[in-house]
């Protein structure tokens, strides 16, 4: 079992991270440097809650990407199942895949949970902001996907 992850707080620096996005080309957070990320963590592609919010964030792409903002979705599932949700759902932001979970342990997006009476470690739902700089500059964990995104550009001001 992965032990639990440590929450990240604003004004730390945002770890850092390469990973596999569903085309299979590796993705960097660094290569984003110079502008702002949002960073979201979900359990696993095809669930409902992960797919209300992986499609909210798709039809506020368009806004996001005009205030500047790149999106990432990073999840423990592999590349090819990443492929499936991006076509499926016709989502047109990286989806990277995490699967040994370190970048989520890293994030502080790998917890317990309890889910339909059933305690397990797995993906905490989770969004981070991070600045042009690379710093947090926002964090929430234990999201509800529902209006998510919606929250989300309200408190960017988006």
């Amino acid at each position: 079992m992965i032990a639990s992850s440590d929450e990240l707080e604003p004004g730390r620096q945002a770890p850092d991270f390469a990973l596999p996005d569903a085309t299979g080309a590796v993705r960097t957070l660094a290569e984003l440097r110079g502008r702002p990320v949002i960073v979201y963590f979900y359990p696993a592609a095809f669930t409902p809650g992960c797919t209300t919010e992986a499609c909210d964030f798709r039809d506020n792409l368009a806004s996001l990407q005009g205030a500047g903002y790149a999106v990432l979705g990073i999840s423990p599932d592999p590349v090819a199942r990443l492929a499936e949700f991006a076509d499926a759902e016709r989502l047109s932001f990286p989806l990277l895949s995490d699967e040994g979970a370190e970048t989520a342990r890293a994030w502080g997006a790998w917890g317990q949970k309890t889910v339909a009476g059933r305690t397990f470690d797995g993906v905490i739902r989770s969004t981070v902001v991070v600045d042009e700089g690379g710093l947090v500059a926002s964090v929430e964990y234990n999201v509800d996907p529902v209006g998510h995104v919606a929250r989300l550009r309200e408190r960017l001001a988006v």
